[in-house]
């Protein structure tokens, strides 16, 4: 429910529909790049003009609302940002609020070990660890769902000795991605996603056999 997501956030980052709205937080797995991403790019090369993954993301969200025909469907991207350069949605919070993934922070650690310093959460998935993303909000503003029990979010990172192992390799070695790997995980991304997602941007379209 929006409910919940605004529930645990100051009013400038509520979602502005009623609390009974029915909302669906989409993530991508490890597998999207093979199954997803790659068919996307061979077929419609031509018209890539910006990011192929966020372009994939939202050719496939275009998709679900066409089964819908009946329905009005709001899409909200990851990457989308409000006039005031806010996000449009805290993705890892509508992540841990819809029970997908654990929205691991500081407050989760007992014993802080980090002073002043800026430390930033992390989601960790109970079955992919850190290789998912969170690439959207699927809402259905007609659609109100009073009796819609919340589920909790796994909490797969449960010491506190993992959660600040956790969030130490998040902030200050996140290049090496071991923190993806803080629990064991059944899936994880190929050699040749984790080369794509580590290249800079612009050259990524090399990767993929395209000229920008």
């Amino acid at each position: 429910k929006v409910g919940w997501y605004n529930a645990v956030l100051p009013p400038a980052f509520h979602l502005p529909y009623p609390d009974d709205t029915l909302a669906f937080v989409v993530l991508s797995t490890p597998s999207m790049f093979d199954k997803a991403l790659k068919p996307f790019v061979n077929k419609e090369w031509l018209k890539i003009i910006r990011d192929p993954v966020d372009q994939c993301v939202s050719h496939h969200l275009s998709r679900v609302k066409e089964k819908f025909p009946d329905q009005k469907v709001d899409v909200i991207f990851d990457y989308e940002i409000l006039p005031s350069r806010k996000p449009k949605f805290l993705a890892q919070t509508a992540a841990h609020v819809a029970g997908a993934a654990y929205y691991y922070q500081r407050k989760d650690v007992k014993l802080d070990p980090w002073g002043k310093k800026k430390i930033y959460g992390v989601c960790i998935h109970p079955k992919y660890g850190g290789w998912f993303a969170i690439r959207g909000l699927l809402l259905f503003p007609d659609i109100q769902v009073l009796f819609l029990e919340q589920s909790a979010p796994v909490d797969c990172v449960s010491t506190e000795e993992k959660r600040i192992e956790l969030l130490e390799q998040f902030n200050f070695h996140w290049q090496d991605g071991r923190y993806r790997d803080i629990i064991e995980v059944r899936e994880r991304y190929s050699e040749e996603q984790k080369t794509y997602f580590a290249t800079p941007p612009a050259e990524r379209f090399r990767l993929l056999g395209l000229t920008q």
